[in-house]
């Protein structure tokens, strides 16, 4: 029995350096906080945090995404343009079926109405026939 009180007496001055396990929520003190609240407070702040940043980097990369296309979409546009412009032009092959006859086509000359010379007012006209 004497030992178990020394050994008491021994232990005492340690209890009294002893600190509570949270000071700062004191079930006595107004805002007291349950420490299960406090854990799954903690553990959702984190979560949320860890959301936000998953959310900031899909924004990045769908950012990325849309300037590479819309980037893709620039060049091409422009890349059309420049072989649209008037000294870019490819002439098309011709193959000689045209509506010009060889000699037309030599000339560069096309006689779809009649020649006229002076005087031809003072003549007879002459009707064509529409289906011929």
């Amino acid at each position: 029995m004497m030992k178990r009180l020394l050994l008491l007496a021994a232990l005492v001055p340690f209890a009294g350096l002893a600190q509570p396990l949270n000071t700062t929520n004191n079930p006595n003190l107004p805002g007291y906080q349950n420490p299960s609240q406090q854990r799954m407070q903690t553990q959702m702040l984190n979560q949320q945090s860890q959301q936000q940043g998953m959310l900031k980097q899909q924004m990045q990369s769908q950012t990325q995404l849309q300037q590479q296309h819309l980037q893709t979409q620039l060049n091409s546009n422009t890349q059309r343009i420049q072989q649209a412009q008037p000294g870019n032009l490819q002439p098309l092959p011709n193959n000689g079926k045209g509506l010009l006859t060889s000699t037309e086509r030599a000339t560069g000359q096309q006689h779809l109405l009649q020649e006229r010379h002076n005087g031809d007012m003072l003549k007879k006209p002459q009707t064509v026939p529409l289906n011929p």
